[in-house]
């Protein structure tokens, strides 16, 4: 019982981390390699927060969310749609928007490191263990799976409820069908890009409260949601977060069982399985 609650709440944590990326990579069709500096930029901004003014990270991520999403809204608006507009088909917008993004990672780590400075932070918020099941763990830990859960959970009905959601799926699976239908492809992709930044920022802030970071850890978690997005299904949330929990539930028992340091070997195998036999993921569809 105790690894499939840590698993879980490991999973929690990846599923913070991942399900921003898949609205930007599934729904806007971008493939964000800064998506990781992004979250260290939330956890930067938390930090900042908490040890200047005491200002929980809880509260932080009201600031923090909005600015995200207006923030990655203009670079996908100045950015990136000229290269969606020039693409001639999906692969050619995928390579465009890595070689871009890629260097918006370096520009990010650069200004972070000149604001922030090279070295790790790391501060004690909700440090108090609680029990679960005769066990204790972190109540940052917990806090962080409950957050997880909410925004997961909200998100999924946004999605399949709304009228905006219902458009912004039906351009991640078909957008040229979308646009015969009078949906605004340009202006719903821009929206799902700055959603998934904002999302991602909002993690990077929850997480900040039990990880250590730096302005260069953000290639870690940018790998560690990509390898996510896939497994779970490019475009499907529903994907991304029984995949983030199932990853959990994996390096939780590698570790506890095998050995700690196969964990990552693991996760690239399993990673490495679902791209040989079941390259659209667990739920995802095959792109158009």
């Amino acid at each position: 019982m105790d690894i499939i609650i840590t698993g879980l709440l490991l999973g929690g944590t990846y599923a913070l981390i991942a399900i921003g990326l898949n609205l930007q990579y599934g729904m806007a069709r971008i493939m964000n390699l800064a998506n990781g500096e992004l979250l260290v930029a939330g956890g930067f901004a938390a930090f900042w927060f908490y040890t200047a003014g005491q200002v929980s990270p809880l509260l932080t991520i009201f600031v923090v969310a909005p600015l995200a999403f207006v923030a990655n809204w203009l670079i996908y608006v100045v950015v990136l749609r000229p290269l969606v507009k020039r693409a001639k088909n999906r692969g050619q917008l995928e390579v465009d928007s890595i070689l871009t993004t890629f260097g918006i990672s370096f520009i990010s780590v650069g200004l972070m490191l000149a604001v922030f400075g090279g070295n790790y932070f790391k501060y004690s918020y909700l440090a108090t263990p609680v029990e679960i099941f005769g066990a204790t763990y972190g109540s940052n830990r917990v806090t962080a799976f409950v957050v997880a859960a909410i925004i997961s959970a909200v998100l999924l009905l946004w999605l399949h409820l709304s009228r905006t959601g219902m458009a912004i799926r039906a351009i991640s699976v078909a957008p040229n069908s979308a646009r015969l239908v009078g949906i605004n492809v340009p202006q719903l992709a821009a929206i799902a890009f700055a959603l998934g930044g904002a999302v991602t920022a909002v993690g990077g802030s929850v997480v900040s409260t039990f990880l250590t970071l730096d302005a260069s850890t953000g290639v870690i978690f940018t790998l560690k949601a990509l390898i996510i997005v896939i497994m779970g299904g490019v475009g499907d949330v529903r994907g991304t977060i029984i995949a983030a929990l199932l990853l959990g539930i994996l390096e939780t028992f590698v570790a506890r069982v095998i050995d700690p340091g196969l964990t990552l070997a693991a996760a690239y195998l399993v990673f490495v399985l679902i791209l040989l036999f079941r390259p659209q993921g667990l739920f995802g569809q095959a792109q158009t």
